[in-house]
């Protein structure tokens, strides 16, 4: 008696099923297209992430190497020659390099002060644009995925509506199909959203620091053009001073040691 019941009530149970794929269905156009531009957003954000994460490492690293090694050498040409060919440090004093021979070409008054803080700050800008490309991308879709994850659940909720207009009556297995595909375009969102404005942000802290230390590197090689090389950073003139020196014997003779 008890399996009689139980197979008639499963007769009775609604066949539709619920899910991802049966909620798309449902949704039909509109749904799929939801889906696959938040699925194009959340890829090209995931892939901003990474390069620009590991571009900025590559700046950072080259930073520390600079701070190392680029200051020992004995002129700006000797040092860029130790720093990476396509370095963004590389680049600033190229550029510092060449902004002083083509000021002596010059004709006018304008001094060489003037020129090459703005040829340096010229270079500087290209380096900070540079890193910033895809961050609008990141920003764009922190600010609209939400709303168009929210333009697929007005459309379900739509949908739910005409479906209990049509039936008369609000029964579950009418409505939870098109309230589900709803509350699925509302998830995907946030989902896309949420990691793109987490990603802008950190990204974003990550040039400022990398322009402070770009900004830094750059006021110290203009110092050193413009003294013909004997002002370098205090870090090193520091380290330089450190350096014992050499003893000598009682007829001045140097001892190294």
């Amino acid at each position: 008696m008890l399996i009689e019941i139980m197979a008639v009530a499963a007769e009775a149970a609604p066949q539709n099923k619920f899910g991802f794929a049966e909620a798309l269905e449902q949704g039909g156009f509109i749904a799929y297209a939801t889906v696959i531009i938040l699925g194009i957003m959340s890829f090209g954000s995931f892939y901003i992430l990474f390069t620009k994460f590991f571009e900025q490492g590559k700046i950072m690293r080259q930073g520390r190497e600079v701070r190392s090694n680029f200051w020992r050498a004995n002129s700006l040409r000797e040092g860029a020659g130790k720093l990476e060919k396509n370095s963004a440090y590389r680049q600033i004093v190229d550029d510092g390099i060449a902004a002083e021979e083509q000021h002596a070409k010059m004709t006018d008054s304008l001094e060489a002060h003037d020129w090459l803080h703005g040829s340096l700050a010229r270079s500087e800008a290209t380096i900070n644009a540079k890193l910033a490309g895809g961050l609008p991308f990141l920003a764009t879709v922190g600010a609209t995925a939400p709303f168009i994850g929210l333009f697929g659940t007005v459309v379900g909720i739509y949908r739910a509506l005409i479906a209990i207009g049509i039936a008369g009556s609000a029964s579950i297995d009418k409505v939870a199909g098109p309230v589900g595909e709803a509350l699925i375009m509302t998830a995907l969102g946030l989902l896309v959203a949420v990691p793109a404005v987490l990603a802008y942000n950190y990204l974003q802290a990550r040039n400022k620091r990398i322009a402070e230390h770009l900004s830094g590197f750059s006021t110290d090689v203009l110092a050193n053009i413009n003294s013909g090389g004997t002002v370098k950073p205090a870090i090193v003139a520091a380290a330089a001073a450190k350096k014992p020196a050499p003893a000598t014997t009682a007829a001045g003779v140097q001892v190294k040691k």
